[in-house]
């Protein structure tokens, strides 16, 4: 499923939103995906505290958030700009790329009660295939 130009702009003007909240918005998600699914714990065994807005939750929300941001300025060549993030979760962290679609559910999730009046059917759609777009790309190094 490619993204088309249309796709592409709801994109960037809803990260126009999204992003002065993106901290928090990052938060909730990872939060979400450690409590709901909770066999992706395992990749953050090492931090002390796995709760819900924790320190280490709160700081890797923020990071997972700086990636969709250099996603969302490298829509065009996903598989290129996102390459060193892919080498990264493949080579030295190896997640499992099934989690890029979990996390990224979970930013479906919080996306969508954060903003219930912008997150329109055409949104979701759009927003739907750039995480599934970003997953992919993710995963380009596991192949």
């Amino acid at each position: 499923m490619s993204l088309t130009a249309k796709n592409k702009d709801t994109i960037k003007s809803f990260w126009a939103k999204v992003a002065p909240r993106a901290e928090d918005i990052g938060t909730d998600a990872l939060s979400r995906m450690l409590v709901v699914y909770p066999q992706t714990k395992t990749y953050f065994s090492h931090w002390k505290d796995l709760s819900p807005g924790s320190a280490p939750v709160r700081k890797h929300g923020k990071t997972v958030m700086s990636g969709v941001a250099e996603a969302v300025s490298k829509i065009d060549d996903l598989t290129a700009g996102l390459l060193t993030l892919s080498e990264l979760h493949a080579f030295q962290l190896r997640v499992d790329p099934a989690n890029f679609k979990i996390l990224s559910h979970n930013l479906l999730v919080v996306l969508a009660i954060q903003f219930p009046d912008d997150f329109t059917p055409e949104v979701h759609v759009a927003t739907d295939k750039f995480l599934s777009a970003v997953a992919l790309a993710l995963s380009e190094k596991y192949r």
